[in-house]
């Protein structure tokens, strides 16, 4: 029964997430820590930010992902299932729904004023996150005397210009950078 719950509880959440973020996988990512780390505790905020960089390092959606991981984590092969469905159960009822009605409302004043608004919040959103995982990542420390990591801003700059410099470098290869970096960082130097 406790499993049902919880299965149960991982699709709503889930749920509540896919339908009211827009934006795409990033800018569902305050409302993940929100749900997941404050609100449930299902996961630490660093374990959150392990999640987030295997879910963007493995094929396929960003989101689906991230809720199989934290469903999978939370209840197993059936809570990555339950959390995956609730993840993408909102997006398939509402791409539905435009697609039977879209054709009749595209040139509406009020449809285009709405997805018109939309833009700068989710802007705002996607920055929110960025501020945020910056400042988990460049720093050490207790929430009250943060550290710059000079080694993880080393690795952020190299990777960053690399990326600048090399426009089309596949993502996999500076993941790769990354990692190597990484390990003589941390795994090397003291």
């Amino acid at each position: 029964m406790a499993l049902i719950k919880l299965l149960l509880e991982l699709f709503f959440v889930f749920f509540k997430i896919g339908l009211f973020t827009i934006g795409g996988g990033y800018a569902m990512i305050p409302m993940i820590e929100d749900e997941i780390v404050m609100q449930k505790g299902w996961i630490t905020t660093t374990e959150i930010l392990n999640f987030l960089a295997i879910s963007e390092s493995t094929p396929g959606p960003f989101a689906i992902n991230t809720a199989t991981l934290i469903g999978f984590q939370q209840a197993g092969i059936l809570g990555g299932i339950a959390a995956t469905l609730g993840v993408v159960t909102p997006s398939f009822l509402i791409i539905y729904i435009i697609a039977k009605f879209m054709s009749k409302f595209s040139e509406n004043y009020y449809v285009k004023s709405v997805f018109k608004i939309l833009k700068p919040v989710i802007i705002g959103l996607l920055m929110a996150v960025v501020v945020s995982l910056v400042s988990k990542n460049l720093f050490v420390g207790e929430e009250t005397s943060y550290l710059l990591d000079w080694k993880a801003i080393v690795i952020m700059v190299v990777i960053l210009t690399l990326s600048q410099i090399f426009k089309k470098a596949h993502p996999i290869l500076l993941i790769f950078i990354s990692g190597i970096l990484g390990y003589i960082f941390y795994g090397l130097i003291p």
